[in-house]
């Protein structure tokens, strides 16, 4: 199978989410700010039933597209299911539950202070 790109993971995952009515659809770019992958992607979904229908979408996709199986996790509940396809990590939440977590503003905030401007250096 040829290789896949970063980038053509990350717009069949957006369309996947779109194609299905997730709403609140986020990319967030990772790098520089960890090492886990180079995009994070979130969406809401009205119901458990969507979050669920919108993981599967997604799997079967990625699948399809780069010949394996992404990791998949939280379907049983389908509050928070977490799609790890390598580069790209998939984060679909009912929205209360998103709210609650707010990764949005945890992986935009800025990046720690480094070891020379840490305030706890020199404590006792």
């Amino acid at each position: 199978m040829p290789h896949v790109t970063v980038e053509k993971v990350r717009q069949v995952i957006i369309k996947e989410l779109e194609d299905i009515k997730a709403e609140d659809i986020v990319v967030i770019g990772l790098t520089g700010k960890s090492d886990i992958a180079d995009y994070m992607i979130i969406a809401s979904g009205r119901s458990q039933r969507q979050v669920g229908a919108a993981a599967d979408h997604v799997h079967k996709a990625v699948k399809r597209l780069s010949g394996q199986a992404p990791a998949i996790e939280g379907l049983p509940t389908s509050d928070w299911v977490l799609i790890d396809s390598g580069d790209v990590i998939v984060h679909i939440f009912r929205p209360e539950v998103r709210e609650f977590y707010n990764l949005e503003k945890m992986w935009s905030a800025d990046l720690p202070l480094s070891g020379a401007e840490d305030p706890s250096e020199g404590a006792l």
